[in-house]
């Protein structure tokens, strides 16, 4: 048998959708417009146009359970370039941080975001710079779209049908008639494109009941402490990396992919005790260099990507050391070492939790830009990690959804590094609010939960009790990943759109179907005959187009 697998290339989100600001798509073709465009998205139910005074929308209805996105064109007076935040103030004190911008002057800028509701009663929303006054500010069509539960679900779904699923249709062309008659088309997905992964730590060594669980589930993980600098060279000159090796060929083999987590730390708390005494820059840079060579040339074609630098956008031991480019510079180094994986800046408070101006979205894009800028590094894989750590309440989705807009707008992977929650009695479902709102997201390519059995001792996100029976939380997530799993499906051939082809073949078309991203196993049969079984490997992927046409030649 011949095959021959094309594509129909089609555009996923269509240019006026980017303009939709409750749209999924990460990616505006520019952020900065002369005139604010006018947006595509359809007025009805829940759908507001906002009056707003002196940059200030008063008295704006929310009802409990409900979410809502508010979008704002805005640019500033007189500064170049500013942060523009949305706020949602109540007479009762209450204060809900809902988006932000990176505006500038003599041009319109998109703000996205909004609140996931917790009470019903009246907000008012407030345009706003640190620092500056809000006459600085320039706003323009604010609107707001309110969403029931439901609604917003269903909203994940249609757009999970575009950005994680092809429409696969097989044409069969038959050398006679009875090889048509009873042929089967057999489709087992082998590996998933998405990946929900799971952290792992020194423990799985120790226990083989820990071991069983974790392989039987996950396929991708991230090392907790044991790659870390502080645990691979405690004493300087000595280095250690005993336990990070164990736990890669576990990982190996049992066909699990590792994501490096960390060449470098920016926090001085979490250096090695013998750099934190260093004081000569020489001297500490020399070390760096040889702590990013040792641990990425030790573990080079055996990681799918390196946590670089782990939260630089709070932190900057090595630039208040050894200059502002510090962190360009081992990203140079470390894309030399290896060019082909994606070398990630990982921060915490990115999209968990918008108070923390430190490592807000705005200031995260900011840093990658500024390490993709220096001089050499044009052509860096960069990588976004949000790590997720999320408080033990109703997450705001929106406002995670403007996050990851505007992580992903600068067209690197973004992953969810490290997911938990502490325990609360509503954990699992806003635990599954949060991996749903993220695996319905365009930019983002991956997830690992910071969790385990309780052998395991991750205290917040427990799945599994000490005799590894599953934790509701535990069912949730073995839900998840089956569902991001493709269930095996058969496709009888007789009854569908066929024409004859030429010298006599017999062309038939197989019903379409749907199928998630990922590498497949495709096996046509026909049960009365013996002769007629054989198999081949398919890839489904967004390059190859949402929808997708393999053609297959039966020469039975």
């Amino acid at each position: 048998m011949a095959y021959i697998i094309s594509s129909l290339l089609l555009a996923l989100l269509g240019s006026v959708l980017c303009m939709d600001p409750f749209s999924y798509d990460q990616s505006l073709t520019s952020e900065c417009f002369t005139e604010p465009p006018q947006s595509s998205v359809k007025t009805g139910e829940g759908f507001k146009e906002l009056k707003i005074n002196e940059n200030v929308v008063e008295s704006v209805d929310l009802e409990e359970g409900n979410i809502y996105s508010i979008s704002a064109w805005v640019k500033l007076r007189n500064e170049n370039q500013r942060k523009v935040g949305m706020a949602l103030k109540g007479k009762n004190g209450r204060n809900v941080y809902g988006g932000e911008v990176m505006a500038k002057k003599g041009c319109w800028s998109l703000l996205k975001g909004g609140i996931t509701a917790d009470f019903t009663g009246h907000l008012d929303i407030i345009f706003e710079i640190d620092g500056l006054a809000t006459a600085e500010i320039s706003v323009q069509n604010v609107r707001l779209q309110g969403f029931n539960k439901t609604q917003w679900r269903l909203q994940q779904d249609q757009v999970i049908e575009k950005i994680r699923k092809n429409k696969v249709r097989f044409q069969m062309i038959f050398q006679n008639e009875s090889a048509l008659k009873g042929s089967v088309i057999s489709i087992e997905q082998i590996k998933p494109s998405f990946l929900l992964g799971c952290a792992m730590n020194y423990r799985i060594l120790e226990s083989d009941s820990y071991r069983e669980w974790f392989v039987s589930r996950f396929r991708l993980t991230s090392f907790t402490n044991e790659m870390k600098w502080y645990t691979n060279e405690a004493v300087r000159g000595l280095e250690n990396y005993s336990l990070a090796d164990l736990m890669m060929s576990t990982a190996e083999e049992n066909k699990i992919l590792v994501k490096g987590h960390t060449v470098l730390w920016d926090d001085k708390t979490w250096q090695p005790n013998w750099v934190k005494k260093i004081t000569d820059p020489e001297d500490l840079k020399n070390v760096t260099i040889n702590r990013i060579n040792s641990v990425m040339k030790r573990y080079k074609g055996r990681v799918i990507g390196w946590d670089v630098m782990n939260e630089n956008v709070h932190f900057s031991y090595f630039e208040d050391m050894l200059g502002k480019n510090a962190s360009a510079i081992f990203y140079s180094l470390a894309s030399k070492l290896d060019p082909d994986i994606p070398l990630f800046l990982n921060e915490f408070n990115t999209i968990e939790y918008a108070k923390d101006g430190n490592g807000s979205p705005v200031k995260v894009k900011k840093k990658m830009e500024e390490i993709v800028s220096y001089s050499g590094n044009m052509k860096i894989k960069g990588g976004i990690g949000a790590q997720g750590h999320f408080a033990p309440k109703q997450p705001n989705l929106v406002y995670m959804r403007s996050a990851l807009d505007t992580l992903g707008s600068l067209g690197f992977p973004v992953w969810l590094t490290e997911v938990d929650m502490a325990k609360c009695p509503d954990q699992v479902r806003y635990m599954e609010d949060i991996l749903r709102e993220a695996y319905s997201h365009p930019a983002v390519e991956g997830i690992i939960i910071y969790a385990g059995p309780e052998v395991s001792g991750f205290s917040k996100l427990t799945l599994a009790d000490k005799d590894f029976n599953n934790t509701e939380t535990g069912d949730l997530i073995d839900k998840l990943l089956q569902e991001w799993k493709q269930e095996p499906a058969e496709i009888p051939i007789k009854n569908h759109e066929h024409n004859d082809g030429e010298e006599g073949q017999i062309i038939r078309f197989s019903p379409e179907i749907s199928l998630l991203h990922g590498h497949y196993t495709v096996t046509v049969t026909n049960p009365s005959m013996n002769t007629l079984s054989t198999s081949f490997s398919l890839e489904v992927t967004k390059e190859m187009g949402h929808h997708q046409e393999v053609q297959l030649v039966i020469n039975a």
